[in-house]
């Protein structure tokens, strides 16, 4: 006997999984809170960053190893800032492929 997948068949019946009155529209609305949080994380990995590489060139505190984790730090903050902050502006200007439902709630 072979295996069929029926997840993926092509065919004319409607989907056993997909019920047109289930909850899986997407509402592109826009996500305050969401997009808060991540310019929030952007600004905060960037000031991270650069106070980290100020404490580590003057050697504030005695040595550079705070100033390294700061770095550290502030690019943990930075990469998910980033990325959603880029993903919540390419759906503002409408690019294709991007939207607000892309943006995971908080």
């Amino acid at each position: 006997m072979a295996y069929v997948d029926h997840a993926f068949s092509i065919s004319d019946e409607e989907d056993i999984m997909m019920d047109s009155d289930a909850s899986y529209t997407s509402h592109n609305r826009l996500p305050v809170k969401e997009i808060a949080l991540a310019v929030s994380l952007l600004v905060f990995g960037i000031a991270a960053i650069a106070s980290g590489v100020f404490i580590s060139v003057n050697r504030i505190g005695g040595d550079t190893t705070h100033g390294i984790f700061f770095v550290i730090l502030g690019v943990v903050l930075f990469i998910p800032g980033f990325y959603y902050t880029r993903i919540a502006y390419y759906a503002y200007k409408g690019y294709k492929g991007f939207s607000f439902s892309n943006i995971p709630p908080v």
